[in-house]
């Protein structure tokens, strides 16, 4: 009896994930398309989730990269992408305003280093080629919900606080991702009219949705620096512990295929 509770003991460790080093790698895109940061846990060898993320209107900052390691930590294969292409990281909501609004007036450069980005994170290591997700925040959820709109070859995408708002609208069956949504009830940015005709574009798309609103919670909720700056600059801004936890469960879930 005790052989054979050792014997399962060893088949049940050997099942364990073995968690190594998480590597950081920086990624110049041809072209002068700009740049992105890869992360992944060298010690894992299984094909899995590869995940694209994009920043708020402030810019690559800290707080993405942080939100890309984190999915490395949970075996993923993550690519935290600059998509205002030159590094450009504000402070001010001044400046973020003029990078975010410069970068949506060239959809084509958009286009090209969200497809760059799709393109290194097929070479990643350990990357399932059937389950590329993108996720962003404010300015990023945006970017991955149009990527979504037009039909870019993706099994996910998340957005978290983004703008649901669009002048293109998603036609019938263009949709091939699933789609997660976590904003906040009482965000003036993305307003309970804006959410109801969401909803409604994702049912006439077809889309497969999931919507997570949460009460009394307003923009930037994921990001821990977002009380500082919305005191700072009188901003709807604030973080909240209990949003950012349940709409990050949410994600893992997707990725999961739960």
């Amino acid at each position: 009896m005790n052989v054979y509770r050792m014997i399962g003991l060893c088949v049940l460790l050997s099942a364990q994930p073995v968690f190594g080093e998480i590597v950081e790698q920086s990624i110049q895109f041809d072209n002068g398309l700009g740049s992105a940061v890869l992360y992944y846990d060298d010690a894992l060898k299984q094909a899995n989730a590869g995940v694209i993320v994009v920043h708020e209107w402030w810019g690559m900052d800290d707080y993405t990269r942080r939100r890309a390691r984190q999915l490395a930590e949970a075996g993923y294969s993550a690519l935290a992408v600059d998509m205002y292409g030159h590094g450009k990281v504000a402070q001010h909501p001044t400046d973020a305003k003029a990078f975010m609004n410069a970068a949506l007036s060239n959809p084509g450069a958009m286009n090209a280093r969200f497809n760059a980005a799709l393109a290194a994170l097929a070479t990643a290591p350990n990357v399932d080629p059937a389950r590329h997700y993108a996720i962003g925040y404010c300015f990023g959820g945006a970017v991955v919900l149009n990527q979504a709109r037009s039909g870019a070859n993706l099994a996910g995408v998340a957005s978290f606080h983004g703008s649901l708002g669009t002048e293109k609208p998603a036609a019938p069956g263009a949709i091939k991702a699933r789609i997660l949504v976590a904003t906040g009830a009482d965000d003036p940015m993305v307003p309970a009219r804006q959410v109801g005709d969401f909803v409604v574009e994702m049912s006439d798309a077809g889309a497969e949705l999931e919507l997570l609103s949460f009460p009394g919670v307003v923009h930037g909720f994921t990001n821990p620096g977002a009380s500082a700056k919305g005191e700072e600059y009188e901003m709807p801004l604030a973080y909240d512990a209990y949003a950012d936890a349940r709409s990050w469960q949410a994600l893992l879930e997707m990725l999961a295929g739960d």
